[in-house]
């Protein structure tokens, strides 16, 4: 008797438990205390349908933001997005290198056709020496400023006179 007290016991104290961890109503019945899978497993699917959607939004490698100069386009992380002069259009390789590639880095997409919204100029992506898919707005590169700490910023706009921030159409913004 005294040992099925104790089961009954440890029993009731596994259902007071997993009701406080799951969240449950704060009973402490055996019915109760299955609940808990069951809402852990809407909870889970609904994680996962949050996280989907906030992948996918990651996924934008290039949209549209208003900014001090205007609409303009920025990466998925809304960064300033940047053209220099000295790539040549539908040349298919960025003349950034070296040290430049440190302040400028490029806009790298993770597939051939770089995913948009709201750009209406031409999207499209060339390769990097070391593999990867930078992207282009009309035929040029596009790249970041380090210096751009926050999304909005636009402090590469006109740096040595070369560096120039990126319309909606494709336009440089002078």
């Amino acid at each position: 008797m005294n040992k099925q007290l104790s089961v009954g016991l440890a029993v009731l104290a596994l259902a007071a438990s997993l009701t406080a961890c799951g969240g449950g109503t704060g009973t402490t019945t055996t019915t109760t205390a299955a609940a808990p899978p069951a809402t852990e497993s809407p909870t889970a699917t609904t994680t996962e349908t949050t996280t989907a959607t906030a992948s996918e939004t990651a996924m934008v490698d290039l949209k549209v933001a208003s900014s001090s100069k205007g609409d303009i386009v920025v990466d998925g992380k809304g960064m300033s997005v940047y053209y220099f002069t000295k790539d040549v259009k539908d040349s298919g390789k960025s003349n950034c290198t070296g040290d430049c590639l440190v302040a400028w880095p490029p806009v790298i997409s993770a597939t051939d056709t770089p995913k948009v919204e709201g750009v209406t100029g031409t999207v499209g992506t060339i390769d990097t020496p070391d593999g990867k898919k930078q992207v282009t707005v009309n035929g040029m590169p596009v790249y970041l400023w380090e210096k751009d700490k926050a999304p909005g910023d636009v402090t590469g706009q006109g740096v040595g006179n070369v560096w120039y921030l990126v319309a909606p159409d494709g336009e440089m913004i002078k």
